[in-house]
């Protein structure tokens, strides 16, 4: 890891080996920063704080070696990432001094919401915030749950897809239900109007037709008078000799007369022919015309009344008689969706009756997958405590029915139960269960829930001893500690660097910390100090041989490190340090 303008850093390179690597030196040296860096690696929070005085920004850059099948592997070649080498990712992040910042994972600029994503799947990061944390109800679940593993998931899953689908019923049998009164004004209006349509009963056309008829009766003299004289000038019938029937007879008579000399006049005798024909066709059409028109008052005034109720119909519902006919076709539609709402509200109901009960089912399933994990897991962590000089002291982990004022009860069988003197349970997307932690520090004590009555270093050590259970079923590729030993010393330091060491096993592990007791278990021993004008470069970052690490210890136990009894001190705890790691 590349740290430069960081805090008290001003440019530092840190390698990490497998195993267990402790970070040491004195106060203020510049420990922290390691924590930070990583924390900005994996998505944390950008602070404008944390810019060295000078430095327009900071910049955090790790290699990070990954097994290719690691899901945060996959999501960033989704973003369009390239590893070195096959297996190397590199992850940097920029804070400018205005507190803005800027990803990059594998060459490529990425939202700085993707390291938040990758993060799960790459370091496990705890500093004394995480002790808070520990007392949080949600982090316990999702402890419990993580050490469960397969049971427990499949069955969160099951609920989780029953929840969705209830909470999706929920809310459109709420959207029907709330908006009842509007939608049956809608379907009054519907039916308002198909009741006046059909009433009417217009066809389809209707309007144009009576349209084209009005005119014809309005004006029947003069249409008549029209065809007449029309019919008059094609058939000579006051026989003026000046008819078109007669003029044409003519005009064909005198060229069958040339055609016997020139066939063309011929064929125009043929046509002249045709053409006559042509005009004793539509003679006779007027003439049927003129006698069929003839004045109708009462016809037109029922064509009038009929074109006056269609019009007032038609303003209601469209431009003519056909758009409101199409208007009638799409309200018969809507008014069938609308006529069917209680229908569609007591169809929802039911379905929301047995979605709960199937939903009640899959919590208590889940509880009870979740209470059998609970026990092993008690048990587990209890066994980790006694380890960590806590003899004794027993950790409960309790399963209960999260209560809620409108919910339901369910029993273990999966059954709700209304009469269930327990109260109301709340169905939320997790389930239906408050875990809680419980811890007796001592025989005799009542166990008390660990936000209530624990003390700093039992928390670290309840979160150790938890980080090893889980780290032993549900690996992380490193786990990150920054003085999660403060507040313990003595043999309780010796049981966490014991417990450190076995997560190192599954793991790599790097610790911040300033007991000798815990650095004695190190594979790898990194040095952070200061120079004289108070910065830390990459010459104050050293990787301690066996010598400098007796040097370090020794100080560390009495900030004595040139005095010869507090280095054979040291070299006492390495030796005991080096044949507990070959037993862990």
């Amino acid at each position: 890891m590349h740290l430069r303008g960081l805090g008290v850093i001003d440019d530092a390179v840190l390698e990490f080996g497998p195993g267990l690597t402790v970070v040491t030196g004195e106060t203020g040296a510049g420990k922290t920063m390691v924590v930070t860096g990583l924390g900005l690696l994996m998505g944390g929070r950008a602070d404008a704080g944390s810019v060295r005085e000078g430095y327009q920004s900071a910049l955090v850059e790790g290699r990070l070696t990954l097994d290719p099948k690691n899901p945060a592997v996959t999501r960033a070649v989704e973003a369009g990432a390239e590893l070195d080498d096959g297996d190397t990712l590199v992850i940097a992040r920029t804070v400018s001094a205005e507190g803005r910042s800027k990803a990059h994972v594998g060459g490529r600029g990425v939202p700085n919401g993707l390291l938040g994503e990758m993060a799960g799947d790459l370091v496990a990061v705890h500093g004394q915030s995480d002790q808070i944390r520990l007392q949080s109800t949600v982090k316990q679940r999702e402890s419990l749950d993580r050490f469960a593993g397969g049971p427990v998931a499949k069955a969160l899953a099951a609920y989780r897809k029953t929840y969705t689908q209830m909470r999706r019923a929920e809310k459109k049998h709420r959207e029907i239900t709330q908006q009842f009164a509007e939608r049956a004004a809608e379907a009054e209006r519907l039916r308002t109007g198909l009741a006046e349509i059909e009433k009417v009963g217009p066809v389809a056309g209707e309007d144009h037709e009576l349209k084209a008829e009005s005119q014809r009766l309005s004006h029947a003299e003069g249409l008549q008078q029209a065809a007449a004289t029309a019919n008059q000038a094609l058939s000579d019938s006051e026989g003026s000799g000046y008819a078109v029937a007669l003029l044409m007879n003519q005009v064909r008579r005198a060229l069958e007369g040339g055609a016997a000399h020139d066939p063309a006049l011929g064929d125009l005798a043929r046509r002249a022919a045709e053409i006559g024909y042509l005009v004793d066709d539509l003679s006779t059409e007027c003439a049927s015309y003129a006698a069929g028109v003839e004045a109708d008052p009462v016809r037109l005034a029922a064509v009038e009344d009929r074109r006056a109720t269609l019009s007032h119909l038609v303003r209601g519902y469209g431009e003519d008689v056909d758009a409101t006919l199409a208007w009638a076709q799409e309200a018969s539609v809507r008014l069938l969706e609308l006529d069917s709402d209680s229908e569609s509200v007591e169809s929802l109901a039911a379905e929301l009756e047995d979605l709960r009960q199937a939903l009640a089912g899959q919590a208590a399933a889940l509880t009870r997958a979740r209470r059998t994990a609970a026990a092993k897991l008690g048990k587990a962590v209890t066994a980790e405590l006694q380890e960590l000089s806590m003899a004794g002291a027993k950790l409960f982990v309790e399963v209960n029915y999260k209560p809620d004022a409108d919910g339901l009860v369910i029993s273990d069988e999966g059954t709700i139960d209304l009469t269930d003197q327990a109260g109301p349970v709340a169905f939320g997307p997790d389930g239906a269960d408050e875990i809680e932690m419980l811890l007796a520090p001592h025989p005799g004590a009542s166990p008390r829930p660990l936000g209530k009555g624990a003390s700093g270093g039992e928390l670290s050590r309840v979160m150790l001893g938890l980080e090893v259970v889980l780290g032993a079923v549900d690996p992380v590729p490193t786990f990150v500690f920054d003085e999660v030993d403060s507040g313990v010393g003595g043999k309780a330091a010796l049981g966490i660097g014991r417990r450190l060491a076995r997560l190192a096993r599954n793991s790599q592990v790097l610790v911040v910390t300033h007991l000798p007791q815990v650095a004695a278990f190190a594979d790898q021993h990194l040095l952070v100090r200061k120079a004289r004008n108070g910065e830390v470069t990459s010459s104050g970052v050293h990787t301690l041989d066996t010598e400098g690490r007796v040097r370090e210890l020794a100080r560390m136990l009495g900030g004595l490190e040139d005095s010869g009894s507090a280095q054979a001190h040291a070299e006492e705890l390495l030796e005991m340090a080096e044949a507990d790691r070959q037993l862990v």
